[in-house]
């Protein structure tokens, strides 16, 4: 009897003639990212893929922990294995199996079976009702039989080999990290572009990041979160590229040269130009931002209209229609909501005008944009050739 995780994946096996494509990065994400537990043999059978340590791990719980932070994941059941497939072997496998769920303890149960190959002498349900006549006598006292509402359900599966399994924990479901593209995601410390970036990562997109400082207003702490921020998306999505710009210099000419009421507006459209001259070489074909329709003066229809003048890629919005906390549940559930309230600033909190331009006009914003025009261009390029890059 050997301890297996059977991984379920869902639109993967709707992708017809490439799914094959989808399913060789998930198998070698998983390789990847099981690494650090332990070796382990996986591959894909039959709409399933299978791990399997090669020496039994303490804790399979770590493993499947492991496994539900990888996108295209929608299910993982510990379960135990067998090459012999017989009656007498399901008997015995399921026997053992659910004495070591069960202990000493007693529950309710059924006992469904899928059957990959149809040349088995008996049907599913054949199987089942054997299996569970086979358990009740058994393990006397401590099993009934409930089939609409079990606290147990044992799971056969007739494979290549015999798998056996009684509990599947959900996964983050999407499509593995890769299969999409790439795109470069401005990342704040707050907590709506953390999120942004991670949903963005479940549909396969390949993640890079960009974060804006501006010493000495903004301290080596706020920094640091954006790391760590950084750090909790990459534990879905894999190794993220964050680059660091200082965006000091650039800030105060804005303050220095610009109307007060589009000082928002007109960094904004800044960050995004840098943001797009660091994505094209890279490979990404999209920015992503946490923004959301009126949260603030720069989220109005006529701000984002403008901002997004500023760049010739794409810019994805997937929190555009989502109030506060909607987006507030998503970063508990993907644990970045801690750190994201710390209380140290980015440089988006500086200069914040009393009264900012809530619908802007382009040909305004270029007008006021002028006063720039004789030393952004040098400002922008040292920003980028002075950014620091850490590989998360």
């Amino acid at each position: 009897m050997k301890n297996i995780f059977l991984i379920k994946y869902g639109e993967i096996a709707i992708k017809g003639k490439n799914r094959y494509i989808f399913e060789n990065k998930l198998i070698s994400t998983i390789r990847k990212n099981l690494k650090e537990l332990g070796e382990f043999k996986v591959w894909k059978e039959q709409g399933r893929i299978i791990a399997e340590p090669i020496e039994d791990v303490e804790d399979p719980i770590s493993v499947i922990h492991k496994l539900q932070r990888i996108f295209g994941i929608v299910g993982i059941a510990h379960g135990h294995k067998l090459d012999e497939i017989s009656m007498d072997a399901i008997y015995d496998l399921s026997l053992a199996h659910m004495k070591e769920v069960l202990g000493d303890d007693s529950a309710t149960f059924k006992v469904e079976t899928r059957r990959s190959d149809k040349r088995f002498e008996y049907d599913s349900m054949e199987i089942s009702s054997m299996v569970g006549g086979h358990l009740l006598k058994n393990m006397p006292g401590q099993l009934k039989v409930d089939v609409h509402n079990p606290e147990i359900k044992v799971m056969v599966e007739l494979r290549s080999s015999l798998y056996v399994y009684s509990k599947t924990y959900p996964g983050a479901g999407g499509m593995p990290t890769g299969t999409s593209g790439k795109a470069m995601l401005l990342l704040s410390g707050g907590i709506d572009s953390p999120v942004a970036g991670w949903m963005i990562a479940k549909r396969g997109v390949e993640l890079e990041a960009v974060y804006y400082e501006s010493p000495p207003y903004t301290s080596e702490r706020a920094k640091q979160k954006v790391i760590d921020l950084a750090s909790k998306v990459g534990s879905y999505c894999g190794t993220i590229k964050l680059h660091i710009v200082n965006f000091t210099d650039i800030q105060m000419a804005i303050n220095e040269k610009c109307p007060p009421e589009q000082l928002t507006i007109i960094m904004r459209r800044i960050m995004m130009e840098i943001a797009e001259r660091l994505a094209k070489p890279r490979n990404c074909a999209a920015l992503i931002t946490g923004e959301s329709i009126g949260q603030v003066a720069s989220q109005t229809i006529e701000s984002l209209a403008v901002t997004d003048a500023a760049t010739s890629l794409p810019v994805f919005r997937p929190l555009i229609g989502f109030d506060k906390e909607e987006i507030i549940s998503i970063s508990k559930d993907i644990d970045t909501y801690e750190t994201s309230i710390l209380p140290y600033e980015d440089c988006c909190t500086l200069f914040i005008p009393k009264h900012p331009q809530t619908k802007p006009k382009l040909e305004y914003i270029q007008r006021s944009e002028r006063a720039l025009e004789d030393i952004i261009e040098d400002m922008i390029q040292k920003s980028i050739d002075e950014m620091e890059t850490i590989i998360i």
